[in-house]
């Protein structure tokens, strides 16, 4: 039974003090006490009742609630047989520790209250009991590898009637219930509002199940974590990347044998989660070993003979890509100290998957490395002789027919913004890049730094999830593969060599800090970090550049010429 449902009861004479946010929690037992250290006795789940008699001064109040919420009860309600009122010490301290609390009127027994919840919590496990036991049997023999997550979601439906979904942390469908009249699919605007209220709920470090109501409908959703994975420090580090299964029925009324057998489900999942992860191993390494090759300036033809071993990786069956597309993101969390590159990745490969793609694996054909706090996507497209009717619009004509698809960057984050901007939850921030199609090994250099201008672009625009496209830049970077030499040189020339002059003279080195304040998107308090530097000294050395250069590193145009005069030098 849920926490919710003690207050539909009037005979218990309970009245909510606090935690109004926390009533989803389940009820999985009763305890009486006013020891000042009850943690021996508890076990987790139990609605504890106090006469407060282990209250002596207001300090107490703090250190009883920490014990309390360390040991993982459901919530606690206090008599005001006692003291008349309830402390405002333990109200604050409960509101503190997020603890749902209660007082009970005089008139009302403790015994009472025992009784109601053991009847309610006792009555639903005679009639689970020995159901649950053979499922976990049949659970954990069928496992992940007997079929996938279908096989487990197919077994809830069949032995206790419950529809459920795997959902990724975007709102896609992974899996759901096959069996025969198990109803329609769960609408695309269902499963984002149920990913954006798991991602949510993870965030503010809320206890699953989440109990959500959307589109009509009831779900509890459970968190899927790496059943193999070490358990993080922090949750930024895997809550943009972890699954969730939704169940379309309220949980909070569920015995602990139930909840249990849930979570038995949860585990299995995460273990194919895991397996799939295992499975994009070599082309990860791939897309490493194509990023090293053009980053490095590596030739055209060896990076051309590593294309010739992906393509067939990715592209089963058709042996060479014709086009290829890069596409670039970046994580940031305020601090700067959570790793941002390896959740861009793992975001990537599920923002890419293709909508019109089939089997069991939809993202077999997207390739991602990360490295710093950045994520590289490299995307092979074959040719088309037409736009098929009815195209998602993520996936438009990048030229006039024939051509390739190309990925269009807004189309891409359309269905995923509302639910990321939830995990990113006000300190952190995804932006993205597109680049154009290229036809080739030589141009691949060209779209990774395409890409990578139309992520600052992004970065320069409010929000917490923005992307940019190639045909978003300024009309010099896209001519700029095609400028003569000289006039590159030339272009570096005037906006470099009079920082060049004065860091020989004056040692003061505006090129590194130039580069720093670029590569931090502009941001004083991320650059002066990264110096060393005091913000203040930061300041001086910008605007100095800003007074050889004539330049304002304020403004958007200026930065890309930095950037491009620094790229090419």
């Amino acid at each position: 039974m849920r926490l919710r449902a003690l207050l539909e009861t009037d005979a218990l004479g309970l009245r909510l003090l606090g935690g109004e946010d926390e009533l989803d929690r389940s009820v999985r037992g009763v305890m009486t006490t006013d020891l000042r250290d009850p943690s021996r006795y508890l076990s987790g789940g139990e609605l504890v009742l106090t006469g407060l008699a282990w209250r002596r001064d207001p300090d107490d109040s703090e250190r009883f609630v920490r014990i309390l919420t360390a040991a993982g009860v459901a919530g606690l309600a206090a008599g005001e047989a006692e003291m008349r009122s309830i402390p405002d010490d333990l109200v604050q301290a409960c509101a503190r520790h997020r603890l749902p609390l209660f007082s009970v009127v005089e008139d009302v027994s403790f015994a009472s209250i025992t009784e109601h919840v053991v009847r309610q919590v006792s009555g639903e496990r005679a009639g689970d009991l020995a159901a649950v036991v053979d499922r976990h049997r049949r659970l954990m023999t069928s496992g992940p590898a007997g079929g996938g997550p279908e096989v487990v979601l197919d077994l809830l439906g069949s032995d206790l009637d419950l529809r459920a979904w795997v959902l990724s942390p975007t709102g896609r469908p992974i899996a759901g219930s096959s069996l025969a009249g198990a109803g329609p699919e769960l609408p695309a605007a269902v499963c984002a509002t149920l990913a954006g209220e798991h991602l949510a709920a993870s965030r503010t470090g809320r206890r699953g199940p989440h109990r959500v109501t959307a589109g009509g409908g009831t779900y509890s959703l459970f968190p899927i974590g790496g059943g193999g994975r070490i358990a993080s420090r922090d949750v930024r580090e895997t809550v943009l990347s972890d699954w969730l299964l939704a169940v379309e029925a309220d949980a909070g009324d569920w015995p602990a044998e139930r909840l249990d057998l849930l979570d038995g489900v949860t585990q299995l999942i995460a273990v194919e989660r895991d397996r799939r992860d295992a499975a994009r191993t070599v082309r990860r390494r791939l897309a490493q070993e194509v990023l090293e090759l053009v980053q490095g300036g590596a030739a055209p033809a060896e990076i051309a003979a590593r294309l010739r071993v992906a393509a067939p990786v990715l592209l089963p069956g058709l042996g060479s890509a014709p086009h290829w597309q890069v596409v670039v993101a970046r994580v940031e969390w305020d601090g700067g100290d959570i790793p941002g590159g390896p959740v861009a990745q793992a975001l990537l490969e599920e923002i890419l998957v293709d909508p019109e793609a089939t089997g069991p694996e939809p993202s077999d054909r997207i390739a991602v490395a990360h490295t710093g706090d950045e994520a590289v996507a490299l995307v092979p497209l074959p040719a088309v002789p037409v736009r098929p009717e009815g195209l998602d619009d993520a996936l438009t004509g990048a030229e006039s027919a024939p051509a390739a698809p190309g990925l269009h960057a807004d189309a891409l984050l359309a269905a995923v913004r509302e639910p990321l901007a939830r995990g990113l939850d006000g300190d952190g921030r995804l932006t993205l890049g597109v680049s154009a199609a290229v036809h080739s090994a030589e141009g691949l250099r060209g779209a990774l730094e395409e890409a990578r201008h139309a992520r600052r672009v992004a970065a320069a625009r409010p929000g917490r999830v923005c992307a940019a496209g190639h045909q978003e830049l300024a009309s010099h970077v896209l001519l700029l593969p095609f400028v003569p030499d000289d006039v590159r040189r030339a272009f570096t020339a005037r906006l470099l060599d009079p920082l060049r002059d004065y860091d020989r003279r004056h040692r003061a080195e505006l090129i590194p800090t130039l580069e720093a304040f670029l590569d931090c998107d502009g941001s004083w308090t991320r650059c002066a970090t990264r110096l060393h530097l005091h913000v203040n000294t930061l300041r001086y050395r910008v605007g100095r550049i800003e007074q050889l250069t004539g330049r304002d590193l304020s403004r958007l145009e200026d930065k890309l010429d930095f950037f491009l005069a620094l790229r090419m030098s």
